[in-house]
């Protein structure tokens, strides 16, 4: 009986949040106010302690306050008048607070925007004097948690071991694995990151390693590594679903009821930092806090991600080079929340919604993109998207020297690539089926197959498109068009470890060991230590008739995770084939120590048994 073993590839990155080589607003020099009056006012009078607080209060401090990434305080009226004039300049070209989706009919929760009767309560204050006013109608500051904003967490994980950030050179991306100390499986409602110190670390995305992949990137346990990309690879069908991300000022977020994330023993979690040089050696070291709920997840979101980054190769001083795309929906959905990311050159972001009646609504339009205020935007209700629904992104790029936030002076061609010097062109949906009946299958298997055949339709050198669409094919029993796109796989990178494995598996569960042979070779090749290389080359073998083989190649195969059942009684099948019974009953024991009802070891036990007294 062969178990055979191969891996699903997911896209992990969550695109990369940059900062622009400018100045940012909190950056600029700071304007003096006029000199002001603190007498009286007179009822036309704009005063702070009875009209700005209250915004301040509401719309800035989270982030302008004492200990948070903002420059400088807006707690008081002494702070609000040292930069009254720089307030009214940025809330007036709406560059503050940093809110950058237009109005439209599709509401996001938690909106930041000013309205235009705010903003001008604003420019008239500063225009009178930025006069203070009564102190009886000063509002109580508003009072912040300290510490945990969600309480004293469940489990604090940190980082095992600090990064050291040098004084200058470039952005830096560092990966920081949280192992996640749990014996059975635990749901989490809501995970809080404490990224380190806020004015160093511009963005933080969390990941879920089911496999514990990402330890082998790191040069010695518990250092982390670095990059901006990472691979996720899992043993079953596994997509990103929930967005887990930090940036200043953003609070942690609570799972809908129903919505709980899972983790099971084994799992780590990997911190995808973006940190900035201060001039001088910082050291980051991260925390995460965790809160479990007793309730199981009954809803299973999906992320959606929707990109072109092939079709961007915007040539220099072009002010509107326009990149669009388009993807139907196989089935009905809810839209939780949507993220779109570009870099410097990125202008006017638009993402619509075409409903199978022609009828449309905007689902997000940012007339004015700053790689700098990018965020997650979850909608105050879920969105309705029936099947058939075309959703389109739409991003114009400005590549001229107009663009302030143009890196290159004078501007030159800039393609699609993942450094920050590069463009993209990315669109995420966080997406709830409508109807998720498990006896009917996971409709996510339906929305991965159909975005899989839409990235490469946009790209036919996408290696993990090709790749996860064959694990999708392989999934549903489609072994013959699997086999197809493993080897268009292949064909993009020969040298991947996973994708021979895959292609191995596929063979071998149509019975054909001679051809699965050389490729588990290749994938042993790229990667000694693999498990599954070695298992699955200990099945071709043990196909074969070559035993020893066999046993040797599970054997190794052990010595990198000793504690799987399928492997021991494996090794004890071909042991006994070679009339090593004594061996073949301690290896068939060894399976029913780590799994009692694994059914070939009893199996195979029962017959050794026999067979033993027999002689």
């Amino acid at each position: 009986m062969l178990h055979l073993r191969h891996r699903i590839i997911w896209r992990a990155r969550l695109g990369t949040f940059v900062a622009a080589l400018g100045a940012t607003v909190c950056g600029t020099a700071l304007l003096l106010a006029s000199p002001v009056s603190r007498s009286k006012a007179s009822p036309a009078q704009v005063t702070f302690n009875r009209d700005i607080a209250p915004i301040m209060f509401r719309s800035c401090s989270t982030c302008h306050r004492p200990g948070e990434a903002a420059p400088f305080s807006l707690l008081t009226y002494t702070d609000a008048k040292r930069h009254a004039r720089q307030i009214a300049e940025v809330t007036r070209g709406r560059i503050m607070p940093p809110w950058l989706p237009e109005p439209q009919e599709l509401k996001f929760a938690d909106e930041m925007r000013l309205s235009p009767a705010e903003i001008d309560l604003i420019q008239k204050w500063v225009g009178q004097g930025a006069v203070e006013g009564n102190p009886a109608d000063l509002p109580p500051q508003p009072k912040f948690v300290q510490g945990w904003e969600l309480g004293e967490p469940d489990m604090i994980l940190k980082a095992e071991k600090p990064l050291i950030l040098p004084p200058q050179g470039t952005d830096t991306y560092w990966n920081f694995i949280f192992r996640f100390p749990i014996n059975e499986t635990q749901w989490v409602k809501a995970i809080e990151i404490r990224p380190g110190d806020k004015q160093y670390v511009h963005h933080a995305n969390l990941l879920v390693d089911r496999e514990e992949t990402s330890r082998r990137r790191e040069a010695q346990p518990g250092a982390g590594f670095g990059g901006m990309e990472i691979r996720i690879e899992s043993q079953v069908f596994d997509p990103d679903s929930h967005l887990l991300f930090w940036k200043p000022g953003t609070a942690p977020y609570p799972e809908p009821e129903g919505m709980a994330l899972r983790l099971d023993k084994g799992t780590d979690l990997v911190l995808n930092t973006h940190l900035q040089p201060s001039g001088k050696t910082e050291v980051i070291q991260p925390s995460i806090g965790i809160y479990f709920t007793p309730h199981p997840a009954t809803r299973f979101p999906m992320l959606l991600q929707l990109e072109n980054d092939v079709k961007l190769d915007i040539p220099a001083g072009d002010k509107d080079f326009v990149v669009t795309d388009t993807f139907k929906l196989p089935l009905d959905v809810q839209l939780l929340a949507i993220y779109p990311h570009a870099h410097y050159l990125g202008k006017d972001i638009q993402a619509f919604a075409t409903f199978p009646d022609g009828t449309g609504k905007t689902l997000i339009h940012i007339p004015q993109w700053n790689l700098n205020w990018q965020a997650v935007y979850r909608y105050a209700e879920p969105v309705t998207l029936p099947r058939n629904t075309v959703v389109t992104m739409r991003y114009v790029y400005d590549n001229s020297e107009d663009n302030p936030l143009n890196p290159n002076r004078p501007p030159i061609r800039v393609r699609g690539g993942n450094r920050s010097a590069d463009e993209m062109c990315h669109l995420w949906l966080q997406v709830l089926p409508i109807h998720f009946d498990p006896e009917q299958g996971d409709p996510r298997r339906v929305l991965q197959e159909a975005l899989a055949r839409h990235n490469i339709e946009n790209n036919p050198a996408d290696f993990e498109a090709h790749y996860n669409l064959a694990a999708m094919l392989q999934a549903k029993g489609s072994v013959d068009g699997a086999i197809e796109e493993y080897l268009s796989a292949l064909r993009l990178r020969p040298d991947d470890a996973v994708a021979n494995n895959a292609l191995a598996a596929a063979l071998l569960s149509q019975g054909k060991p001679d051809r699965a042979e050389p490729y588990l070779v290749a994938a042993l090749k790229a990667r000694p230590d693999y498990f599954d290389a070695h298992y699955n080359l200990g099945n071709a073998l043990a196909a074969q008739n070559d035993f020893a083989g066999a046993a040797e190649q599970f054997r190794l195969a052990l010595q990198s995770q000793s504690n799987d059942a399928n492997c021991e009684a494996n090794l004890g099948s071909a042991l006994a084939e070679m009339g090593r019974l004594s061996e073949a009953k301690t290896h068939f024991e060894r399976a029913l120590q780590i799994d009692p009802h694994h059914a070939l070891a009893q199996e195979n036990l029962q017959e050794l048994q026999r067979e033993m007294k027999e002689q």
